[in-house]
C-alpha cells in the first residue's frame, strides 16, 4: 500500500530527494495546495471582507478539527497563532506573580528553552530544569507556578508518560500545566477529554498535521489565564469591557489571539483534515502504516556503531560519535535526515513507502 498519490506535487518537485525527516518539515500533501489557493482566492474575491469568512467559517472549522483530534469537549477553547512561541509568551504574561517559578524538563525545544533562559537571565522568572525521568517527582513536591513539558521530546523522542498525573497538580491559581504537544499531535492518539479543564496544550501544523507553518494552536482551559498581558486587538472582539473603553478579552480561547495574521495556514490545515477524512486516514491508521515502515528499517540494522534510542511516534533516534558523518554521507546521496548533536533522527510519514525504506537501507550500507 502506498499513499504517495496524496503527495504528488511535493514528490514531483524534487524526484531525486529521499526525504526521511517527517518529524521536522513534513512534506505537504496536495490538499494543502488546494487550501492555500482557497485562501488566495478568498482574499482576491472578498478583499477586506475575507475576515468575515475567516472568523465565521475557516477558524471555527480548524477549531473543530483540533478538538476532534484531541477529544476536547469544546472547540471554543482553541486559539491560533503563527508559532507556539507567541502563545507561550502570552501564557506566561498572564501569570499574576512578579517572578513566577517555572519547572521544565531539560530537553525542551528551543521555542521554550531559549525564551525561558533569557527570562531567567533578566530576572523575570526563576527557572528550574530536571531530567524528564525526574520531572513527575519534582513536580509533585510543589513550589512552582508553571510546569512546562513536552509530550514527546524533540531530540530523543522520550515520552512524558501519563499526562493525567501532571494535570492533577493544576489549578486556576497555580500551578499552570503546559504541555508542548508538537511531536504528539497527529503522531499518536491523544485524548484530553478528562483533563481539558486543567491543562494547556500547544501544537501546530508544521509536522504531522502536514499543514506547514503559521498554524499553531493552544487549548486554554476555562478559568485559567483570563487576561494575558501580551495581547492583540483580535482578542477582544465584542467584549463588554472593550465596549466600555477598557481592555477586554474574549471569554473563550480567543482571549489568546494576537493581531492581524496570515490565515493561509488555517486553510491548508482544513484542507488536509478534509482529505484525511475522505481517505479514511485517522491518526491510528497513519500510525500503523508508519510503524510498519519503521519496523522494516529497524530490522535491517543499517547504522552500525549507532545506539538506537527508545522509539518515538514517527521517528527513530540513534546516538553515537559518528552521527555527523552519517548525516553528511547520506546528504551527499540526496537523503534528508537530521541531527541534534550526536543524535540522528530519521522520521517516517505517509509520503514514504517500503521501496523508499529499502533505498534508505541500501544507501546506509
Amino acid at each position: 500500500m502506498s499513499y504517495q498519490y496524496l503527495f504528488a506535487r511535493a514528490l514531483a518537485a524534487n524526484r531525486q530527494r529521499l526525504h526521511f525527516a517527517a518529524h521536522s518539515h513534513h512534506l505537504w500533501p496536495d490538499a494543502s495546495y488546494d487550501g492555500h489557493m482557497e485562501a488566495w482566492d478568498d482574499a482576491a474575491r472578498m478583499a477586506d471582507r475575507k475576515w468575515d469568512r475567516i472568523f465565521g467559517e475557516v477558524l471555527p472549522e480548524a477549531q473543530r478539527h483540533v478538538a476532534s483530534e484531541l477529544s476536547l469537549p469544546d472547540p471554543a477553547t482553541i486559539a491560533f497563532a503563527p508559532n507556539t512561541h507567541d502563545l507561550l509568551v502570552r501564557i506566561v504574561s498572564a501569570l499574576p506573580m512578579a517572578k513566577p517559578h517555572i519547572l521544565a524538563s531539560d530537553g525542551e525545544f528551543h521555542s521554550f528553552r531559549r525564551q525561558a533562559m533569557r527570562w531567567a537571565e533578566a530576572g523575570r522568572i526563576t527557572l528550574e530544569t530536571v531530567p524528564l525521568a525526574e520531572l513527575a517527582e519534582r513536580a509533585a513536591r510543589g513550589g512552582f507556578d508553571l510546569l512546562f513539558a513536552s509530550q514527546i521530546q524533540f531530540n530523543t523522542g522520550a515520552r512524558l508518560g501519563d499526562i493525567d498525573q501532571f494535570a492533577a497538580l493544576a489549578g486556576p491559581h497555580g500551578p499552570w500545566v503546559v504541555i508542548d504537544g508538537y511531536h504528539g499531535f497527529m503522531a499518536q492518539p491523544t485524548d484530553l477529554s478528562g483533563v481539558a479543564d486543567r491543562l494547556f496544550y500547544l501544537s501546530g501544523g508544521y509536522k504531522y498535521a502536514m499543514a506547514g507553518e503559521g498554524v499553531c494552536f493552544l487549548h486554554a482551559p476555562p478559568g485559567y489565564a483570563l487576561r494575558p498581558e501580551i495581547t492583540g486587538w483580535f482578542a477582544d472582539f465584542d467584549s463588554l469591557e472593550a465596549q466600555l473603553g477598557g481592555v477586554g478579552y474574549a471569554p473563550d480561547g480567543l482571549r489568546f489571539l494576537g493581531s492581524t495574521f496570515d490565515p493561509a495556514g488555517l486553510y491548508r490545515f482544513n484542507g488536509v483534515r478534509r482529505m484525511l477524512a475522505a481517505e479514511s486516514l485517522d491518526t491510528p491508521v497513519i500510525s500503523r502504516y508508519c510503524d510498519g515502515l519503521m519496523d522494516a528499517f529497524a530490522a535491517a540494522r543499517p547504522l552500525p556503531g549507532m545506539e538506537a534510542l527508545p522509539r518515538a511516534p514517527r521517528f527513530i533516534a540513534f546516538r553515537g560519535p559518528d552521527a555527523q558523518k552519517w548525516q553528511e554521507r547520506l546528504s551527499a546521496k540526496g537523503i534528508v535526515i537530521d541531527r541534534r548533536a550526536d543524535v540522528l533522527r530519521i522520521g517516517f510519514g505517509l509520503y514514504q513507502d517500503f521501496e523508499d525504506v529499502q533505498r534508505l537501507v541500501k544507501a546506509c550500507r
